[in-house]
């Protein structure tokens, strides 16, 4: 990953922190102390059979299409099972489409040991992610050279930006300059208003079939064998590439050029684009 973003981030989650201070845990399934792990074992070899071809070995999505667990409201809410037992007995079909899941024959004991299992890797989960914790840290990000970055904004940015439009008084809006320098290096619309209708940093995607019909909308999803879609009236759309008879797939992002410059920018790019636009008052 690019050094100078992840860098930056870094540095943002270290800095958002008060002195000695550990993010608080969101779900109770973070809170929870480990479970028995003789349950725990038991749990994961019934997961191994049951689960694992949907969800995946590591509970992040596997070959059938069934969710990341670790990002699921359900099981990160879940106490003892209450939620997850009731999705393995009666099954579940996503209600903004994707894979649904059939029910499975499951006593009791079975369906607690699978849901101390998971829990029990949703528990590390937290520290994983969580920022290092320790004293605050003052950061001074305004480091770069404001001619610079003008310089570098008029060759990379002013295609799609123009200092006295969109951008202008941005370093008054946003004074913060970490957030400053995280909305401009990811795209976002930090401190400036949305313009009316739809929002148009969402990638757009025109599908079109072997009989000529073409349908588009607001991508959601696209891999090597699916693409998702929401259409002009927010219907939910989403073929099998493979057997949907697609013959062409055309994308528009927006932030492409965003993405493209995270394997350009350089930490000195950053820094200086920061501080001309820290100028822009």
């Amino acid at each position: 990953m690019l050094r100078a973003f992840t860098a930056m981030l870094l540095m943002v989650a270290v800095g958002s922190l008060s002195a000695g201070q550990a993010p608080p845990p969101a779900y109770p399934a973070q809170q929870r102390p480990a479970g028995d792990p003789a349950l725990v074992q038991r749990g994961g070899a019934i997961y191994g059979i049951y689960c694992r071809s949907c969800h995946g070995p590591d509970l992040r999505g596997g070959d059938l299409g069934g969710p990341n667990l670790l990002r699921s409201r359900l099981v990160l809410n879940d106490q003892s099972g209450e939620v997850i037992g009731t999705v393995i007995r009666e099954g579940r079909v996503p209600g903004g489409g994707g894979t649904a899941m059939p029910p499975a024959t499951m006593n009791d004991d079975d369906v607690r040991a699978v849901a101390e299992y998971i829990h029990s890797v949703l528990r590390t989960a937290q520290p994983q992610g969580a920022p290092p914790r320790g004293a605050a840290v003052e950061l001074d990000l305004l480091v770069g050279d404001a001619g610079a970055g003008r310089r570098y904004f008029e060759r990379q940015c002013a295609s799609c930006h123009a200092p006295d439009g969109d951008l202008a008084h941005i370093g008054a809006r946003l004074g913060n300059i970490e957030q400053l320098q995280n909305s401009w290096v990811a795209g976002r619309r930090l401190g400036t208003a949305a313009p009316p209708g739809p929002d148009r940093r969402t990638p757009r995607v025109n599908v079109t079939f072997a009989d000529g019909r073409v349908e588009n909308g607001a991508l959601l999803r696209l891999d090597d064998f699916v693409v998702s879609f929401t259409d002009a009236d927010g219907r939910y759309r989403s073929y099998l590439r493979r057997s949907a008879g697609i013959t062409g797939l055309e994308v528009k992002d927006p932030l492409l050029r965003h993405r493209e410059l995270w394997s350009e920018l350089r930490d000195s790019d950053m820094h200086d684009v920061t501080a001309y636009l820290a100028t822009l008052q």
